[in-house]
Protein backbone atom coordinates (compact mmCIF):
# COMPACT_ATOMS: atom_id res chain seq x y z
CA UNK A 1 0.00 0.00 0.00
CA UNK A 2 0.99 3.62 -1.00
CA UNK A 3 1.65 4.56 3.29
CA UNK A 4 3.28 1.41 4.34
CA UNK A 5 6.56 3.07 4.27
CA UNK A 6 5.27 6.38 6.59
CA UNK A 7 4.13 4.26 9.27
CA UNK A 8 6.25 1.99 12.07
CA UNK A 9 3.69 -0.77 13.98
CA UNK A 10 4.67 -1.14 17.76
CA UNK A 11 4.01 -4.21 19.63
CA UNK A 12 5.03 -4.38 23.39
CA UNK A 13 5.02 -7.90 25.06
CA UNK A 14 5.92 -9.83 27.66
CA UNK A 15 6.45 -13.44 28.03
CA UNK A 16 4.47 -14.14 24.97
CA UNK A 17 6.82 -15.39 21.93
CA UNK A 18 4.28 -18.13 20.87
CA UNK A 19 1.64 -14.90 20.13
CA UNK A 20 4.39 -12.79 18.47
CA UNK A 21 5.06 -15.57 16.39
CA UNK A 22 2.47 -15.89 14.91
CA UNK A 23 1.15 -12.13 15.18
CA UNK A 24 4.27 -11.15 13.02
CA UNK A 25 3.88 -13.16 10.42
CA UNK A 26 1.03 -11.16 9.01
CA UNK A 27 2.29 -7.59 9.12
CA UNK A 28 3.19 -6.93 5.76
CA UNK A 29 7.25 -6.81 5.14
CA UNK A 30 7.38 -3.19 4.23
CA UNK A 31 6.23 -1.95 7.33
CA UNK A 32 9.07 -1.26 10.13
CA UNK A 33 8.12 -3.33 12.78
CA UNK A 34 9.31 -2.53 16.76
CA UNK A 35 8.56 -5.15 19.44
CA UNK A 36 9.76 -4.00 22.86
CA UNK A 37 9.83 -7.51 24.63
CA UNK A 38 9.02 -6.36 28.99
CA UNK A 39 12.07 -9.38 29.65
CA UNK A 40 15.58 -10.08 28.86
CA UNK A 41 14.70 -12.77 26.53
CA UNK A 42 17.75 -12.92 23.73
CA UNK A 43 17.07 -15.77 22.58
CA UNK A 44 13.18 -14.41 21.27
CA UNK A 45 15.64 -10.91 19.98
CA UNK A 46 17.92 -13.07 17.29
CA UNK A 47 15.07 -15.74 16.34
CA UNK A 48 12.79 -12.77 15.23
CA UNK A 49 15.43 -10.17 13.82
CA UNK A 50 17.31 -13.43 11.49
CA UNK A 51 13.34 -14.41 10.21
CA UNK A 52 11.90 -10.99 9.96
CA UNK A 53 14.26 -8.17 8.48
CA UNK A 54 11.48 -5.62 9.01
CA UNK A 55 11.36 -6.10 12.61
CA UNK A 56 13.69 -4.66 15.28
CA UNK A 57 13.51 -6.18 18.93
CA UNK A 58 14.62 -3.76 22.16
CA UNK A 59 14.52 -6.17 25.34
CA UNK A 60 13.87 -4.33 28.64
CA UNK A 61 13.61 -4.68 32.26
CA UNK A 62 9.88 -4.81 32.86
CA UNK A 63 8.85 -1.64 34.46
CA UNK A 64 5.56 -1.72 32.94
CA UNK A 65 3.18 -0.93 29.32
CA UNK A 66 4.13 3.00 29.51
CA UNK A 67 7.89 2.74 29.85
CA UNK A 68 8.18 0.42 27.14
CA UNK A 69 5.77 2.56 25.23
CA UNK A 70 7.80 5.20 25.12
CA UNK A 71 11.14 3.59 24.76
CA UNK A 72 9.32 2.32 21.36
CA UNK A 73 8.20 5.90 20.30
CA UNK A 74 12.05 6.88 20.88
CA UNK A 75 12.78 4.29 18.32
CA UNK A 76 10.46 4.98 15.68
CA UNK A 77 11.96 6.91 12.15
CA UNK A 78 8.85 7.39 10.38
CA UNK A 79 6.42 10.49 10.80
CA UNK A 80 3.40 8.05 12.08
CA UNK A 81 3.17 4.89 13.99
CA UNK A 82 0.57 2.69 15.51
CA UNK A 83 0.30 0.56 18.65
CA UNK A 84 -0.94 -2.93 18.16
CA UNK A 85 -1.81 -5.63 20.72
CA UNK A 86 -0.88 -9.18 19.59
CA UNK A 87 -4.21 -10.31 20.10
CA UNK A 88 -6.27 -8.18 17.58
CA UNK A 89 -7.74 -8.90 14.55
CA UNK A 90 -7.15 -6.20 12.12
CA UNK A 91 -6.70 -5.49 8.39
CA UNK A 92 -3.84 -4.08 7.50
CA UNK A 93 -5.11 -2.75 4.26
CA UNK A 94 -7.47 -0.36 6.53
CA UNK A 95 -3.82 1.49 7.53
CA UNK A 96 -4.34 3.87 4.60
CA UNK A 97 -7.58 5.08 5.40
CA UNK A 98 -5.63 6.41 8.73
CA UNK A 99 -3.70 8.60 6.07
CA UNK A 100 -6.94 9.62 4.64
CA UNK A 101 -8.68 10.52 7.65
CA UNK A 102 -5.10 12.12 9.27
CA UNK A 103 -5.01 14.38 6.32
CA UNK A 104 -8.71 15.55 6.34
CA UNK A 105 -7.68 16.79 9.82
CA UNK A 106 -4.55 18.25 9.16
CA UNK A 107 -2.80 16.08 11.34
CA UNK A 108 -4.17 17.98 14.33
CA UNK A 109 -5.49 14.54 16.19
CA UNK A 110 -4.35 12.83 19.73
CA UNK A 111 -5.04 9.26 18.63
CA UNK A 112 -7.41 7.54 15.79
CA UNK A 113 -8.81 4.23 16.26
CA UNK A 114 -11.17 1.44 14.55
CA UNK A 115 -14.34 0.47 15.27
CA UNK A 116 -14.31 -2.64 17.68
CA UNK A 117 -16.75 -5.32 16.90
CA UNK A 118 -16.88 -7.66 19.88
CA UNK A 119 -17.48 -5.54 23.12
CA UNK A 120 -19.34 -4.88 25.66
CA UNK A 121 -21.66 -1.19 25.64
CA UNK A 122 -20.97 -0.46 29.40
CA UNK A 123 -16.95 -1.78 29.23
CA UNK A 124 -15.84 -0.06 26.14
CA UNK A 125 -17.57 3.19 24.98
CA UNK A 126 -17.83 3.86 20.81
CA UNK A 127 -19.17 5.89 18.64
CA UNK A 128 -22.56 6.22 17.28
CA UNK A 129 -22.19 2.78 14.40
CA UNK A 130 -23.80 5.52 11.83
CA UNK A 131 -21.33 8.14 11.50
CA UNK A 132 -17.80 7.93 9.24
CA UNK A 133 -15.71 9.28 12.01
CA UNK A 134 -16.32 11.38 15.43
CA UNK A 135 -14.87 12.44 18.65
CA UNK A 136 -14.26 10.09 21.43
CA UNK A 137 -12.73 10.50 25.07
CA UNK A 138 -9.85 7.72 24.47
CA UNK A 139 -9.05 5.17 21.80
CA UNK A 140 -8.50 1.60 23.11
CA UNK A 141 -4.53 0.99 23.67
CA UNK A 142 -4.81 -2.05 21.61
CA UNK A 143 -5.23 -0.78 18.39
CA UNK A 144 -4.21 3.29 17.91
CA UNK A 145 -2.41 5.83 15.58
CA UNK A 146 -0.28 7.94 16.04
CA UNK A 147 1.63 11.25 14.52
CA UNK A 148 4.95 11.19 16.31
CA UNK A 149 4.92 14.80 16.21
CA UNK A 150 1.73 15.45 17.81
CA UNK A 151 2.71 12.84 20.64
CA UNK A 152 5.29 14.31 21.68
CA UNK A 153 3.99 17.61 21.36
CA UNK A 154 1.25 16.03 24.03
CA UNK A 155 3.85 14.19 25.83
CA UNK A 156 5.16 10.94 27.12
CA UNK A 157 3.16 8.39 28.07
CA UNK A 158 3.10 8.25 32.54
CA UNK A 159 5.73 5.85 33.48
CA UNK A 160 4.21 5.85 36.93
CA UNK A 161 1.48 3.91 35.47
CA UNK A 162 2.65 -0.04 35.09
CA UNK A 163 -0.53 -0.86 33.94
CA UNK A 164 -4.39 0.24 32.83
CA UNK A 165 -5.37 3.27 31.33
CA UNK A 166 -2.25 4.74 30.26
CA UNK A 167 -4.39 5.68 27.09
CA UNK A 168 -7.00 7.34 28.78
CA UNK A 169 -4.19 9.76 30.97
CA UNK A 170 -2.91 10.35 27.41
CA UNK A 171 -6.22 10.71 25.41
CA UNK A 172 -7.20 13.12 28.41
CA UNK A 173 -4.33 15.45 27.75
CA UNK A 174 -4.46 15.77 24.50
CA UNK A 175 -7.64 17.13 24.83
CA UNK A 176 -6.39 19.65 27.12
CA UNK A 177 -4.50 20.83 24.39
CA UNK A 178 -6.67 20.90 21.85
CA UNK A 179 -5.95 17.36 20.76
CA UNK A 180 -9.06 15.35 20.14
CA UNK A 181 -9.30 11.47 19.41
CA UNK A 182 -11.52 10.46 16.50
CA UNK A 183 -12.68 6.75 16.10
CA UNK A 184 -13.36 5.86 12.25
CA UNK A 185 -15.92 3.34 12.20
CA UNK A 186 -14.59 2.40 8.44
CA UNK A 187 -12.25 0.54 9.83
CA UNK A 188 -12.54 -2.51 11.98
CA UNK A 189 -10.75 -4.99 14.29
CA UNK A 190 -11.55 -7.69 17.15
CA UNK A 191 -9.73 -8.37 20.20
CA UNK A 192 -9.08 -12.49 21.03
CA UNK A 193 -7.97 -12.43 24.28
CA UNK A 194 -5.09 -11.75 26.88
CA UNK A 195 -1.73 -11.62 25.02
CA UNK A 196 0.44 -13.51 28.12
CA UNK A 197 0.43 -17.29 27.95
CA UNK A 198 -0.78 -18.67 31.10
CA UNK A 199 0.27 -22.47 31.58
CA UNK A 200 -1.86 -23.37 35.01
CA UNK A 201 -4.48 -22.13 37.00
CA UNK A 202 -1.73 -20.93 39.71
CA UNK A 203 -0.24 -18.87 37.45
CA UNK A 204 -3.62 -17.53 36.11
CA UNK A 205 -4.86 -16.74 40.03
CA UNK A 206 -1.43 -14.69 40.02
CA UNK A 207 -2.07 -13.04 36.81
CA UNK A 208 -5.65 -12.10 37.90
CA UNK A 209 -4.27 -11.03 41.18
CA UNK A 210 -1.51 -8.75 39.64
CA UNK A 211 -4.63 -6.74 37.57
CA UNK A 212 -6.85 -6.68 40.00
CA UNK A 213 -4.07 -4.65 42.23
CA UNK A 214 -3.30 -2.61 39.08
CA UNK A 215 -6.32 -1.94 37.79
CA UNK A 216 -7.14 -0.10 40.89
CA UNK A 217 -4.46 2.00 41.54
CA UNK A 218 -4.13 3.27 38.09
CA UNK A 219 -7.88 3.93 38.03
CA UNK A 220 -7.31 6.45 41.40
CA UNK A 221 -3.98 7.64 39.91
CA UNK A 222 -5.13 8.38 36.56
CA UNK A 223 -8.75 10.26 38.51
CA UNK A 224 -6.24 12.30 40.73
CA UNK A 225 -4.75 13.26 37.37
CA UNK A 226 -7.43 14.44 35.50
CA UNK A 227 -9.76 15.44 38.29
CA UNK A 228 -7.69 16.79 41.65
CA UNK A 229 -7.12 14.21 45.01
CA UNK A 230 -10.55 16.04 46.90
CA UNK A 231 -12.38 14.96 44.20
CA UNK A 232 -11.25 11.63 43.75
CA UNK A 233 -11.48 10.85 47.10
CA UNK A 234 -15.36 11.18 46.83
CA UNK A 235 -15.43 9.62 44.00
CA UNK A 236 -14.09 6.56 45.42
CA UNK A 237 -15.64 6.40 49.00
CA UNK A 238 -19.04 4.41 47.61
CA UNK A 239 -16.07 1.64 46.05
CA UNK A 240 -13.81 1.96 49.14
CA UNK A 241 -17.25 1.16 50.97
CA UNK A 242 -17.16 -1.65 49.27
CA UNK A 243 -14.07 -3.06 49.40
CA UNK A 244 -14.24 -3.11 53.20
CA UNK A 245 -17.65 -4.32 53.71
CA UNK A 246 -16.74 -7.64 50.95
CA UNK A 247 -13.76 -8.04 52.96
CA UNK A 248 -15.34 -8.09 56.44
CA UNK A 249 -18.02 -11.07 54.66
CA UNK A 250 -15.40 -13.05 53.40
CA UNK A 251 -12.99 -12.94 56.54
CA UNK A 252 -16.09 -14.39 58.33
CA UNK A 253 -17.63 -16.91 55.79
CA UNK A 254 -13.75 -17.88 55.12
CA UNK A 255 -14.08 -17.53 51.72
CA UNK A 256 -10.12 -17.23 51.42
CA UNK A 257 -10.17 -16.97 47.33
CA UNK A 258 -13.00 -14.07 47.55
CA UNK A 259 -11.20 -12.32 50.61
CA UNK A 260 -7.57 -12.45 48.63
CA UNK A 261 -9.31 -11.00 45.80
CA UNK A 262 -10.46 -7.95 47.98
CA UNK A 263 -7.51 -7.48 49.83
CA UNK A 264 -5.20 -6.91 46.40
CA UNK A 265 -8.14 -4.44 45.57
CA UNK A 266 -7.69 -2.09 48.61
CA UNK A 267 -3.78 -2.07 48.88
CA UNK A 268 -3.97 -1.10 44.79
CA UNK A 269 -5.56 1.52 46.17
CA UNK A 270 -4.86 2.39 49.44
CA UNK A 271 -1.28 2.95 48.08
CA UNK A 272 -2.64 5.14 45.40
CA UNK A 273 -4.37 6.99 47.72
CA UNK A 274 -1.46 7.64 49.72
CA UNK A 275 1.25 8.40 46.93
CA UNK A 276 3.14 4.97 46.83
CA UNK A 277 3.86 4.12 43.18
CA UNK A 278 2.50 1.15 41.34
CA UNK A 279 4.87 -1.61 42.76
CA UNK A 280 3.13 -5.26 42.77
CA UNK A 281 4.57 -7.40 40.35
CA UNK A 282 3.74 -11.09 40.08
CA UNK A 283 6.41 -13.20 42.27
CA UNK A 284 4.58 -10.57 45.29
CA UNK A 285 0.99 -11.31 44.37
CA UNK A 286 1.05 -14.50 47.05
CA UNK A 287 2.22 -12.57 49.95
CA UNK A 288 -1.63 -11.67 49.86
CA UNK A 289 -2.99 -14.82 50.93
Amino acid sequence: MKNFDKVTIILITYKSEDIIFSFIKKIPKNIKTIIVENSFNHKLKIDIEEKFSNTKVYLKENKGFSSAFNLAVKNVNTDYFIHLSPDIILDFDDIDIFFKYAEQLDNKFCVLGPRFLNTKKRGHKQIDKNLKIGKIRSIHGSYMFFNKKIFYEIGEWDENIFLYFEELLFCSKGTKKKFFSYQINEIKAETKGTTVVIRDEIEREKWQGLLRWHFIWSKFYVSKKRYGYFISLLIFTPIIVRILSRLSFYSLTNERKKYKKYRLRLSGLYNSIIGNKSFLRIERVNEYN
